[in-house]
């Protein structure tokens, strides 16, 4: 599932491929990714404009174009593609945005789990209003604020959109076993100190992140051993790695609480 490294790679392929450029046509091939507005009306709407610099906050990415906002939400499967106006498009392919130029923008989705809104919506207002602190932007004083007085495990803590955006199962697993710290740990048991290394690990574990644009599997990372066949030993201790149905954790490094 693309999660916030994810989202900010497809904010970089909309600024690069559509950025600056006017919107000649756009071709809904799939109305199922379209929510609360139809394809005649949001191509209607869109046409003539052109893209100007995109937004990211958590999972959601804003694309602005001098009018509408798209939001953009990519579910388990969505992405976007930068590709040629004269290539024949992908069977996932939903959207066309054909641009000034020979270039198309193109989100693409298998499954089609969430799509795209126009940002006014207001089930799209009401879903972007209800987001927590960007988790890549938030300080370490915003962290502390987040966390205090909840109640509930970590893992649930970090996932949970309201509170902080952009987090899902793998940055949160990936965050957690960099701090050893269990996943079912009670938020409220955080001392300053436990506070201030899972803050330092998020920052560690996003930056390099972002900078791959995804969640990479780096053999030194738990990512990079978490769907290997059978109980994976821990990269860090060899201990065998404990799972549940979204979680995996070091039962060593990440002594269970009490």
């Amino acid at each position: 599932m693309p999660e916030l490294p994810d989202v900010e790679g497809f904010r970089r392929v909309l600024a690069e491929c559509a950025q600056g450029r006017t919107i000649r046509q756009v071709d809904v091939r799939d109305t199922g990714v379209l929510h609360g507005v139809g394809a005649r009306r949001f191509a209607d709407d869109l046409r003539g404009r052109r893209f100007t610099a995109p937004e990211r906050h958590g999972k959601w990415l804003l694309a602005h174009t001098g009018g509408p906002t798209v939001a953009v939400h990519f579910g388990m499967t969505g992405r976007l593609v930068c590709a040629r106006a004269d290539e024949a498009p992908h069977p996932h392919d939903r959207v066309l945005f054909t641009l000034g130029g020979t270039r198309q923008l193109r989100y693409r989705d298998q499954r089609k789990l969430k799509g795209l809104w126009f940002a006014d919506d207001p089930e799209a207002a009401r879903m972007l209003d209800g987001q927590g602190p960007d988790a890549l932007a938030v300080s370490r004083d915003g962290f502390g604020a987040v966390l205090t007085g909840r109640r509930g495990g970590l893992k649930a803590a970090l996932t949970d959109q309201s509170l902080l955006a952009g987090l899902g199962n793998l940055l949160a697993d990936e965050i957690l076993w960099q701090a050893r710290l269990h996943p079912s740990r009670a938020t409220s048991s955080l001392t300053d100190e436990e506070g201030d290394v899972l803050y330092g690990a998020m920052r560690d574990v996003l930056r390099t992140s972002v900078r791959a644009a995804h969640v990479p599997p780096r053999d030194d990372w738990l990512t990079g051993h978490r769907d290997a066949p059978g109980r994976a030993p821990c990269p860090r201790c060899g201990t065998r790695l404990s799972s549940g149905r979204t979680t995996v954790w070091c039962p060593h490094c990440q002594p269970a609480p009490g």
